[in-house]
């Protein structure tokens, strides 16, 4: 089997494994830091399918801008979500 099928499974499950982290996940910056982990499985994806622009734009939205974002948010809120 090739090296690159075996490295785009494992970063897929990984990208998986932390979305679903984040999703259930009921501390907020705890789940910002699992999105951007999931984040950065995705950008690895995209560079071994070779589109190195994509992954250009999307690495410094998706794991700097956006969590950056979305922690001063936070901080003006509440920081554990409540039922």
């Amino acid at each position: 089997m090739d090296v690159t099928l075996i490295l785009l499974a494992l970063f897929s499950t990984v990208g998986l494994v932390f979305t679903y982290l984040a999703v259930v996940e009921k501390d907020l910056v705890k789940a910002v830091i699992f999105s951007a982990i999931q984040s950065t499985a995705y950008v690895a994806v995209l560079y071994l399918l070779r589109a190195p622009d994509i992954v250009l734009v999307y690495l410094p939205v998706a794991v700097g801008l956006y969590p950056a974002a979305i922690l001063f948010l936070i901080g003006k809120t509440e920081k554990v979500e409540e039922k």
